[in-house]
């Protein structure tokens, strides 16, 4: 299978969006290591594999660590990488987490078709993981459960105490739909209510109505939406970027109901464990 990476470098930069600090990322080519990131501002400039096994926090985001070099909210730029097509790539970061832009994937896709990709067909591809039985992980009523299936599908249901959201569904596949058009455009979300709270907690402290959308009771606060369903598809969003952490997409349906980073990073821990 031919690896890829992009043409040239390109830079982004932004607020993170619990940390609240302006940080800068360089995204550049790579000839092999997968994808993975650097943390530019610390001594001797450790690198952090963008794998599973890397995972070392998944509350409200996906944060991976080496030994005490960390990176948080990584998973808008890798649904990015991956959903693109990018197999290699080095990351270089002056902050421990990624900015948060306008809340979805989009800008990340942009600056990755502006400088295209480029063949590595020497690159040691990983093999894809075939689910053969089904696979779940389950907490209460969420879940995220891997079917076997002859392609990748992934399935993503919501349900909110919120009439501007309620129930949504949304199923998704890369044949069918380009991940550019379909899935990166959408936002992430949150609620009015539990904004101070989580302020309080120490975080969400740089989100702010330009990089997210927020509802209360009686609706959204910053309308219009990208889509119908924008809340259900970020969802998937965040899927897609959890799941790029085994490397390459399993071929299988993913089917997530009400989960979270937790679940998502627990089921590739089991699809990794075969089970």
């Amino acid at each position: 299978m031919v690896q890829r990476t992009i043409r040239e470098a390109f830079s982004c930069g932004g607020v993170g969006l619990h940390s609240g600090q302006m940080i800068r990322v360089r995204v550049c080519p790579a000839q092999q290591g997968g994808r993975y990131f650097v943390r530019v501002d610390l001594p001797e400039m450790p690198v952090i594999r963008a794998q599973v096994g890397a995972v070392c926090q998944t509350s409200l985001s996906t944060e991976l660590g080496q030994g005490g070099a960390k990176v948080r909210t990584v998973e808008h730029l890798l649904a990015a990488l991956a959903g693109c097509g990018v197999d290699q790539a080095r990351i270089e970061m002056d902050g421990g987490e990624v900015p948060l832009l306008d809340g979805s994937a989009e800008e990340w896709v942009r600056a990755i078709a502006q400088v295209g990709l480029q063949e590595l067909p020497e690159a040691e591809s990983p093999t894809p993981l075939v689910v053969e039985r089904p696979i779940t992980v389950q907490e209460g009523e969420a879940f995220v459960t891997a079917l076997p299936a002859p392609r990748l599908r992934l399935t993503y249901g919501i349900d909110f105490p919120y009439s501007a959201i309620g129930n949504q569904w949304y199923s998704w596949s890369p044949e069918g739909e380009r991940f550019e058009e379909a899935i990166a455009p959408a936002r992430t979300f949150g609620f009015a209510d539990q904004v101070e709270q989580l302020r309080q907690a120490g975080l969400i402290k740089g989100g702010s109505l330009e990089n997210a959308l927020v509802c209360d009771e009686t609706g959204w606060l910053n309308p219009p939406l990208r889509f119908a369903n924008e809340p259900a598809r970020h969802k998937l969003l965040d899927l897609v970027g959890d799941l790029s952490l085994l490397g390459l997409f399993p071929q299988a349906h993913i089917l997530a109901y009400k989960a979270s980073h937790k679940l998502h990073i627990q089921l590739a821990k089991a699809l990794l464990a075969g089970g």
